[in-house]
């Protein structure tokens, strides 16, 4: 038997097989790639995810007790970029197990339970579910297209399912489930793609209100309708592109919990302001 020196990815060993010690070592080596690769922390998606939450607090500020109907605009940013955020981890979690997606719409339905009663005491009147059911949906139909085993294409199906039937009660609708499954079809393509998830983002938003409101020429209601556009282009740039900047603290698991605890130190502000 020949031994071959055999120099792969910064590995060297002899070969004393014709395949099988070389295959194994270079799976080895790329599983070993592929987890470094997801436990190195991206600070542009950090970021991003900053920005969402920051946009979403705005947004939420309407109801503090003060006319400022203008922080719907930036509001409008904030639902595409968790969706885009969602994409993201998605897309750098392909090559490994998906165990940690499990555990990612573990914690959306514990949290999705956890912040409604606050959600409710907040805003006025609510008419939908608070955003995360929506974006567990959307997890959902978004791993259906990117794991066609049959466990995840029947909960793929369950989930658009629910949210034909029930797309009054989510915020954003049926189209709010299927946005992340939009930007994760057009993450790694060029930006022109954005358009795509840009109309999925603005059919998530099809309030007549905002519609009739941009017909007699409504500043915000226009302005509005842009941010759905241009939310995904501006979410897509700032990954490819912020990556320079110093990055942000990272979000763990603990910022789940900012969700419910924003609308309670909102709810908080409202009183002492009454």
């Amino acid at each position: 038997m020949v031994k071959s020196f055999v120099v792969n990815d910064g590995a060297h060993f002899t070969q004393d097989r014709q395949e099988s010690t070389r295959d194994d070592a270079v799976r080895k080596i790329q599983g070993r790639q592929a987890i470094m690769h997801m436990t190195q922390r991206d600070g542009a998606l950090d970021l991003l995810k900053w920005l969402a939450l920051l946009c979403m607090v705005l947004d939420h500020l309407r109801y503090i007790g003060y006319s400022v109907d203008i922080l719907y605009v930036p509001g409008r940013l904030a639902f595409p970029w968790f969706c885009l955020a969602m994409a993201a981890n998605l897309a750098r979690a392909r090559a490994v197990t998906t165990g940690g997606q499990w555990r990612y719409l573990g914690w959306l339905l514990l949290f999705s339970a956890i912040s409604e009663i606050p959600y409710r005491m907040y805003i006025p009147d609510p008419d939908t579910l608070n955003v995360l059911p929506t974006l567990a949906l959307g997890l959902l139909v978004a791993r259906g297209w990117q794991d066609r085993t049959l466990q995840t294409r029947l909960l793929a199906t369950g989930a658009l399912l629910l949210a034909a039937l029930f797309a009054e009660r989510l915020m954003f609708g049926f189209f709010g489930v299927l946005l992340p499954l939009a930007m994760l079809l057009v993450i790694k393509r060029p930006w022109y793609f954005s358009l795509l998830p840009g109309l999925v983002c603005l059919a998530a938003n099809q309030w007549p209100v905002l519609y009739s409101s941009a017909q007699f020429h409504n500043v915000e209601a226009i302005l509005g309708i842009a941010a759905c556009l241009i939310a995904p282009l501006a979410g897509l740039l700032l990954l490819r592109h912020a990556g320079q900047f110093k990055p942000p603290p990272p979000m763990r698991r603990w910022a789940y919990a900012l969700y419910p605890l924003h609308f309670l130190l909102l709810l908080a502000v409202r009183q002492i302001i009454a």
